[in-house]
């Protein structure tokens, strides 16, 4: 995770570094729900079994995230996020364990309206990646799954005073799957619906 952690923050300072080029900033703190799509993980059963036997289940989530308006209509973020969630076993009566997953991501941001605009829809692209947490590991130990991934989705950005500001988003995740169980296949797919609120500079 350490070699992911150190690119991700190459990438930013090169983003950002240059502050000259960036109009404004803004910073924010979002919570709502993960809803996973395509959560079977696989078997742990040493013979037979199938994909869905090992489930990651939907949680709650947080979110900072930092974005700079570069031009008018556009812009850069970078969010990390924390996810809690359950591993499900399905193969053992459906038994739960909580664990986590950290998200971060670098996007782009293409808004409707100009900077300044009070009401700002936007939509959003951008890669990265999550860290899938097990039971009894932590991720500040290099503990976890690592997978690189991207993000799409879009949302909307709300002056109410001075520089306080609210923000809806749906985004939607995708990494391969982790913790390399027998029988996985495709990709999992976690859905953000979040609320914020934040200030701009």
């Amino acid at each position: 995770m350490k070699s992911y952690m150190k690119t991700t923050l190459a990438v930013v300072l090169a983003a950002f570094g240059g502050s000259a080029w960036a109009q404004s900033a803004e910073f924010w703190f979002s919570g709502g729900q993960s809803l996973i799509s395509g959560a079977g993980i696989g078997t742990d059963q040493p013979i037979g079994g199938t994909s869905k036997d090992v489930e990651l289940t939907d949680g709650f989530r947080f979110a900072l995230r930092g974005a700079f308006n570069t031009k008018p209509h556009s812009g850069f973020e970078v969010m990390y996020a924390y996810s809690r969630t359950q591993l499900k076993f399905n193969d053992a009566g459906g038994a739960e364990q909580g664990m986590a997953y950290h998200t971060v991501m670098l996007n782009y941001l293409l808004y409707a309206t100009p900077e300044g605009s009070r009401i700002r829809p936007f939509g959003t692209g951008g890669v990265g990646f999550i860290n899938y947490v097990p039971p009894g590991s932590s991720a500040a130990s290099g503990g976890g799954s690592t997978k690189l991934g991207f993000s799409y989705g879009g949302g909307v950005k709300v002056k109410v005073t001075g520089m306080w500001a609210v923000r809806f988003d749906v985004r939607q995740y995708a990494t391969p799957k982790p913790f390399d169980l027998a029988l996985k296949s495709g990709w999992i797919r976690p859905t953000e619906v979040s609320a914020g609120v934040g200030i701009e500079f």
